[in-house]
């Protein structure tokens, strides 16, 4: 098939379809666009040209062309997002309480009929009428905003695949049907309230007294005070750290304030989350309650590599494994070659030696570059921007990451012999894809996202709380 043809063929709901509840449907308006206005394009550039008429803003530019390059866009996007249900799905498999069908109603809804563009903002949806005339869409479908947040030029470079399958796992309105089935999404407190023996098991001695104490503290107020019916894990309370730093104070755990022990008690939760993002959540492996046998998730990266032929849990060990390690040796790595950067520049050298204290005034005390810039005796805000660059530094850990754990699994494909040596160009590029919705979506999608939240920006994220602790 034309891969070109993802382009004019959607993927909609189809309830007469009872085996599948799905069907292709092609979009002659989709086609004829393609074929007409850029037919004559590399496959490469097919993609990009159509987001320059998608959102063009400009007066000059054809309203007609951007809404018929949108719903090529849409088009292509409709078919991770349909792989997504059905991946997404998988856990629940086994349960018969629904079936991946009942998901498609969230995030397919797009029946490739209608025409849409974006308003000058581009935060609404434009419906156009008969007539050419754009007015606020009534509805708003998920392929466009899918589109809506997507940047072709983002730091991240995340292919729209990825990014299409991503923000379907991240629908509100799926994630909310799943909590129902136990999909629910765990607060730092709630994670630490939680931890079992086993996880304190693979935790470091001053992290396991950390749990311990916050247990001894946090969970004995919280069984005795939460009012019936109550979930939620509030944030510890000034009464509650205090009483912990004491408890700590007495095994010879020092930490000096009630500052230092939230963040040390967030970056236990991080490890937890990691521990739990596979073990309760979204495992890997699914254990069949009847059975005792455990089910390979169908999930990334093992459409690519053969479960069946590899040590699931070595593979699933290495990989989560490989990219806390890989994400921790990667900001060590990055900031070192930028410190060195910055001191062969003839037009920063002077200021190579305040780019460590910039970024602990942008990640510890969440500064904007604009406050930093007189804190460090710099001239503006924009040459904060070009020493500090925080965007530039996420993007060079993140290629580091991915670099290393395709590396890292291409090693193992091969050593198994699910690999040749050199890779076929497709096994690699669909490996490599993979690997980035992964990395993505554990760590660089919500660093990102943090970059560009303003003033009020809360540094939580994973590479946030890794980039502290080696600061």
């Amino acid at each position: 098939m034309n891969a070109s043809s993802r382009y004019w063929n959607i993927w909609r709901i189809n309830p007469a379809h009872e085996r599948l509840g799905y069907t292709k449907f092609l979009v002659h308006l989709a086609q004829e666009f393609i074929q007409n206005q850029i037919a004559n394009y590399r496959k490469n550039d097919i993609q990009d040209t159509l987001f320059q008429y998608f959102q063009a803003r400009k007066s000059t530019v054809d309203v007609l062309n951007s809404a018929q390059a949108g719903l090529c866009l849409r088009c292509y996007v409709s078919e991770p997002i349909l792989k997504a249900c059905k991946k997404i799905y998988f856990p629940f498999s086994g349960n018969n309480s629904f079936t991946y069908k009942e998901l498609l109603r969230f995030v397919l809804d797009d029946d490739g009929q209608k025409l849409i563009i974006l308003d000058h903002d581009g935060k609404t949806q434009l419906i156009l009428d008969d007539k050419g005339e754009a007015k606020k869409a009534a509805y708003q479908f998920f392929t466009v905003k899918v589109l809506q947040t997507f940047n072709p030029n983002s730091q991240s470079s995340m292919s729209l695949d990825s990014w299409a399958f991503l923000q379907t796992k991240q629908n509100p309105e799926l994630k909310a049907f799943l909590s129902d089935f136990g999909f629910k999404p765990l607060s730092d407190w709630a994670l630490l309230n939680r931890t079992r023996p086993k996880q304190l098991e693979g935790l470091s001695e001053h992290s396991r007294h950390l749990v311990e104490v916050f247990h001894g503290v946090y969970r004995r107020d919280r069984r005795e005070q939460q009012p019936k019916g109550a979930r939620k894990c509030p944030d510890p309370s000034s009464a509650q750290l205090q009483e912990m730093l004491a408890e700590l104070q007495k095994r010879n755990q020092i930490i000096n304030h009630t500052d230092g022990l939230m963040q040390a008690l967030k970056s236990v939760a991080m490890e937890l989350r990691q521990y739990d993002i596979w073990s309760n959540r979204e495992p890997l492996e699914f254990q069949d309650s009847d059975t005792g046998n455990y089910t390979p998730r169908q999930d990334l990266p093992y459409d690519s590599i053969n479960p069946e032929n590899l040590e699931k849990r070595e593979f699933a060990d290495l990989l989560h494994d490989k990219l806390m390690l890989t994400l921790g040796d990667g900001i060590k790595k990055q900031i070192s070659d930028r410190i060195t950067k910055l001191q062969k520049s003839k037009k920063y050298a002077s200021l190579s030696q305040q780019f460590i204290p910039g970024l602990r005034l942008y990640y510890v005390e969440a500064m904007s570059l604009r406050d930093i810039a007189p804190r460090l005796g710099m001239t503006s805000w924009d040459q904060a921007r070009r020493v500090l660059n925080p965007g530039e530094l996420l993007r060079n850990v993140r290629t580091y990451c991915v670099q290393n754990l395709l590396e890292t699994i291409l090693q193992k494909a091969q050593e198994k012999g699910l690999s040749t040596n050199p890779p076929e160009p497709d096994y690699l590029k669909n490996l490599a894809e993979q690997i980035e919705a992964f990395a993505d979506g554990e760590v660089f999608q919500q660093a990102a996202e943090e970059l560009k939240a303003g003033k009020n920006r809360s540094m939580d994220s994973v590479y946030a709380q890794q980039l502290r602790l080696y600061l």
